[in-house]
């Protein structure tokens, strides 16, 4: 599995109508990875967000999580604001380890957990790289 740097690096539908084209980082939401025996674990942590709302699809071997918030959501005006509760996208590349036909999600205190199964009898393949 690897993460789609690029997809990052760009701005999503969700910007701040106040300043356009400014991409703060509270609209990506953070994002851990790590490894099982049998599958690759991904907690996003996205607080305060209405589980229905998240939408994850899987095309080719691209993974992408999101989450649109629902019409009318309350919008206070913050004193501090140090996380969002706004939508986000986040794509990931999924490789041939992983199984996309077995990939589930579920949303428990403030994180979304998508769990990602690897195929039985697949290795990663490994390569040294060396430095010049």
């Amino acid at each position: 599995m690897h993460y789609n740097q690029s997809c990052a690096a760009k701005g999503n539908s969700y910007g701040n109508s106040a300043r356009p084209g400014f991409i703060r980082s509270m609209q990506r939401a953070a994002v851990n990875i790590y490894k099982t025996d049998k599958s690759f674990e991904m907690l996003v942590f996205a607080p305060g967000r209405i589980k229905e709302h998240f939408h994850i699809d899987v095309k080719g071997d691209e993974l992408t999580i999101s989450y649109t918030p629902p019409e009318g959501f309350p919008r206070p005006e913050w004193i501090v604001r140090e996380y969002s509760r706004g939508g986000f996208k986040r794509s990931f590349t999924l490789d041939e380890s992983i199984d996309k036909t077995a990939i589930s999600a579920k949303y428990a205190d403030g994180v979304l957990q998508v769990s990602l199964p690897v195929v039985a009898d697949t290795k990663a393949e490994r390569k040294e790289i060396v430095v010049n």
